[in-house]
């Protein structure tokens, strides 16, 4: 059965008006606590995880895709769809090559930090403002296997459309909490503290012992950790690198990380 669109032709319709603000505003999504969903893929993964879809926009050239045609009629009942024009799309869209289909969401509720406090894993990223690093971390500590990310002051917000691309559906499998007091949140955490950086005082990744609870501190490129959270730290740890290689994205040096704390655990 073909799916029944609300056909809107015009960028200054309140629908539309309000999908570009989120596509492109922090200040409207902080204010609505609503984002956008850009892709099939996201769609989906939010639907598996039972996060309400409470609209889906389609492009007219959108709707010719085989992926996006057949995904349409799956959709359940009752849902508002809207048909616009490509131009319109292309200010709803968050991305600069469009996929054809966004879908707006509430934001789900953040993680409680001080149930966090028994001995998980949490990956804090701290004023971190690339959006594609935020949302390849979170796309890491997922496949990983860690569920727990505290981002502070300072971060990209978790559920920037830009982040939300880049984590590929790991947003709906992890428990994020944002604008997090760190220290005063890892004051009675039971397990080791570890940071990354270069230095005589550090020690190599693959040398540490990361199979009990850990914090992770991951620091934005450039600046690094904060030094009042650096402080915190019970281990600093460096990645080994070639001969005149200087150091790694954040995003890289994270999943090196995680992965070697998967690698010890089994």
């Amino acid at each position: 059965m073909s799916p029944a669109f609300t056909e809107l032709v015009s960028r200054d319709n309140p629908r539309i008006r309000l999908l570009s603000a989120l596509a492109n505003d922090p200040r409207a999504r902080r204010e609505h606590d609503q984002t956008i969903l850009d892709g099939v893929h996201l769609l989906e993964s939010a639907l598996a995880a039972k996060i309400p879809l409470l609209e889906v926009c389609v492009s007219i050239s959108g709707c010719k895709y085989k992926e996006i045609s057949e995904w349409l009629t799956r959709l359940p009942a009752g849902l508002p769809l809207v048909r616009v024009p490509d131009t319109v799309f292309s200010g709803v869209s968050p991305v600069d090559t469009p996929t054809g289909i966004v879908a707006r969401i509430q934001i789900p509720p953040p993680a409680p930090v001080a149930a966090e406090q028994g001995g998980a894993t949490i990956v804090v990223l701290d004023a971190i403002q690339d959006p594609g690093n935020v949302g390849s971390i979170l796309r890491s500590a997922a496949a990983a296997g860690i569920g727990t990310i505290w981002l502070t002051p300072g971060c990209a917000q978790a559920w920037a459309p830009k982040v939300l691309r880049a984590g590929m559906g790991a947003h709906f499998r992890l428990r994020l909490a944002e604008q997090v007091d760190v220290l005063a949140n890892l004051d009675r955490y039971k397990g080791k503290v570890m940071a990354t950086g270069v230095g005589a005082a550090t020690r190599s990744l693959y040398d540490a012992d990361l199979r009990g609870p850990l914090v992770w501190l991951f620091g934005a490129e450039g600046q690094g950790v904060s030094p009042a959270l650096m402080a915190r730290a019970d281990e600093i740890l460096t990645i080994p690198l070639a001969d005149g290689i200087e150091s790694l994205n954040v995003g890289a040096a994270a999943t090196v990380c995680l992965f070697e704390q998967l690698r010890q655990r089994r």
